[in-house]
């Protein structure tokens, strides 16, 4: 029978086919690893939505723990790094429940609303304009490393009020908590140092960027965490420095690979591309297509809170349970021909922003900035060529994204 090892290159390199043999013939199944595995957009999307699944992994029951799950004895761990700056919680929101997780992602969600992304719109295509001009000038870029991964990186910067000159300092440090998110079984004592090292660098440097802003506040998304205990709300410094981590990682990590795979999804796909040319407005459904076809979050994880039942079997309380994101998102049960790529599809429920209350806050900025991305490139590239036969994915699995991809670019 399948089953779902993360550790099986498979994954990386080309994970569809995996997926689709997974739904077929096994789409919940207990992996020999220790954890549950659902492969189905519906049974995917129940587990999401309920409460009895948890984000907090401190919730497993110590006898049903993953192998590998654990840090080894005298390990030492991302949060030790915010430990070690006086403070005591140092957990993101995104790996909290309820109430918890409700009263700090309150206290940023604000930030992100629809109206208060779209007030972003004329930077976002400020940016995307400078990088097109110099990308086109070169005629050879890295669409990854000159302009997928530049765009979040500014705009997240600019709404934490991260000092221009300081943005270039970041690029390590998030790629090694981004791959630090893959589960421990996968990393070695490098790749653990490596995202511990990244934990403190990023915990120093905040610490002190959060002590100028209460020093001088600024209408920027830092100073208003700041300031949240002068409100009256409660907010330790471990989880201010955890939350600004969060922001600026999550701001862009997961965006650089919907940019990058959404414009290699185009490139593979000449006739979508040649769509986008003469109907821009498609560029709103063409991201959402973006979002489902290339997914690029491929897996979520949560902890039982409760029996579970579903299918034919009841999971137990306390169980880890690997909800599969790119399989849901290629479902023939919930998508008219999932394996192809159409940016036109209507009525697409995909999961690529995540769903329930964990639902990523920063959907909407995403979706900006890949369609102004997308569009503009469209647009402004008359002809747009890879320049190679040979792509290599990054070893992430959970965050699946191009390590580099090199194109020939020409203006219309």
């Amino acid at each position: 029978m399948a089953f779902y090892d993360p550790a099986d290159p498979r994954w990386l390199s080309d994970p569809w086919p995996g997926y689709a043999e997974l739904r077929a013939t096994a789409p919940i199944h207990h992996s020999p690893r220790g954890f549950w595995v659902l492969a189905t957009h519906a049974d995917c999307l129940r587990l999401l939505r309920d409460r009895r699944a948890s984000s907090d992994a401190t919730n497993l029951d110590p006898e049903r723990t993953p192998e590998g799950f654990a840090d080894s004895p005298g390990a030492p761990r991302p949060g030790d790094a915010l430990v070690a700056q006086g403070t005591e919680d140092t957990r993101p929101f995104l790996f909290r429940d309820p109430p918890d997780h409700t009263r700090l992602r309150r206290l940023v969600s604000k930030a992100f609303t629809p109206r208060m992304v779209e007030g972003l719109r004329p930077r976002t295509e400020h940016v995307v304009a400078e990088l097109l001009d110099t990308a086109l000038e070169r005629g050879e870029i890295d669409a990854v490393s000159d302009f997928a991964y530049p765009l979040p990186v500014r705009i997240i910067c600019d709404m934490l009020g991260v000092p221009v000159e300081d943005q270039s300092r970041f690029h390590a440090w998030s790629a090694a908590l981004a791959r630090g998110l893959d589960p421990e079984f996968m990393l070695t004592e490098a790749v653990r140092k490596e995202r511990f090292d990244a934990v403190v660098a990023f915990a120093e440097y905040f610490f002190e960027l959060l002590a100028d802003r209460r020093r001088s506040p600024g209408p920027d998304l830092l100073s208003r965490l700041a300031a949240t205990e002068e409100e009256g709300d409660t907010l330790s410094e471990g989880e201010m420095l955890s939350t600004a981590i969060l922001l600026l990682v999550a701001g862009h990590e997961t965006t650089v690979n919907l940019i990058s795979g959404g414009i290699l999804a185009l490139l593979e796909h000449p006739d979508q591309m040649a769509r986008l040319r003469t109907e821009p407005s498609l560029a709103r459904s063409g991201v959402e297509e973006m979002l489902r076809f290339v997914s690029p979050v491929q897996f979520t994880g949560r902890t039982l809170l409760d029996e579970f039942p579903i299918g034919e079997v009841v999971l137990a309380k306390g169980e880890f349970v690997v909800v599969l994101i790119g399989s849901a998102n290629r479902d023939a049960a919930a998508f008219d021909e999932p394996d192809r790529f159409d940016i036109s599809r209507v009525d697409n429920k995909h999961l690529g922003l995540g769903f329930g209350v964990h639902h990523c806050l920063g959907a909407a900025l995403a979706r900006l900035e890949a369609q102004v991305a997308v569009s503009e490139l469209a647009r402004r590239a008359g002809s747009i060529e890879l320049t190679t036969d040979r792509l290599v994915y990054r070893d992430n699995v959970i965050l699946r994204g191009l390590a580099a991809l090199p194109v020939h670019l020409a203006p219309a």
